[in-house]
């Protein structure tokens, strides 16, 4: 039986805010401590995802895949094999009570306007949340999400040229109102990456939960963004 061979995780060696775990128990019971805010489960997958992305057809923007169409697609016995995957994955999420999605991505949104700071997913950002929470992904076709240490990372906002250029935008102080201003646009959640510091690939069927930005997060966020696009290449995407 055809199967399609996924990346390889190929992580920085001197990076140890990455864990790698064993299990999908071990990748829910494992607390983020220690400065660790990104945990794997590394896993070579079975299956030929590429089928299935070829057979969803084409589309625009981001589709959410739902059980029944999975289901019906007319596929080999590998596509079989991983749209059982891609169903079993949903479940593990769906019984820790977490809503997870399976997009078909064909392009992300872009920023309408150019400004100071992009704020699309193509900019190096965390998620936030103002609760306690995670984000869990998987990559199973496409390009995959890159990581940024956050050691050879800065926000966009402390950049003075950048700062000055959202206080103008502001139109006032450099006071609370403008760290308000920049929470509430998401300007403070976006980063660029220290010269010449290199991103890490998430690789493609790993199942990551990485840390939030959320009031009381014992480590720093996780840095990271999504892929460009490559024509004819959709992203099928396990998100929560």
């Amino acid at each position: 039986m055809k199967t399609t061979a996924l990346s390889p995780l190929n992580l920085p060696t001197d990076y140890p805010r990455v864990r790698r775990v064993q299990s999908f128990a071990e990748l829910v019971r494992t607390p983020f401590r220690d400065g660790v805010n990104a945990l794997v489960w590394e896993r070579a997958l079975p299956g030929d995802y590429g089928e299935v992305v070829a057979l969803l057809g084409t589309g625009e923007g981001i589709v959410t895949v739902e059980e029944a169409a999975l289901r019906a697609l007319p596929v080999s016995a590998a596509g079989r094999v991983a749209i059982e995957v891609l169903l079993a994955d949903q479940q593990l999420l769906r019984a820790q009570d977490l809503a997870p999605a399976l997009n078909c991505i064909h392009a992300y949104p872009r920023d309408a306007e150019a400004g100071p700071v992009a704020t699309d997913v193509f900019s190096f950002h965390a998620d936030s949340a103002p609760v306690m929470a995670d984000t869990w992904l998987c990559t199973y076709h496409g390009a995959p999400s890159e990581g940024l240490r956050n050691e050879a990372a800065y926000r966009r906002v402390d950049e003075p040229a950048t700062r000055a250029a959202l206080l103008q935008q502001y139109g006032g102080d450099d006071d609370e109102g403008f760290c308000e201003y920049l929470n509430e646009f998401c300007y403070d959640l976006h980063y660029a990456a220290v010269s010449p510091a290199q991103p890490f690939s998430f690789g493609q069927g790993h199942l990551w939960r990485i840390a939030l930005a959320w009031p009381g997060c014992p480590v720093p966020p996780c840095i990271h963004r999504a892929p460009e696009q490559l024509p004819g290449q959709p992203r099928l995407l396990l998100i929560s």
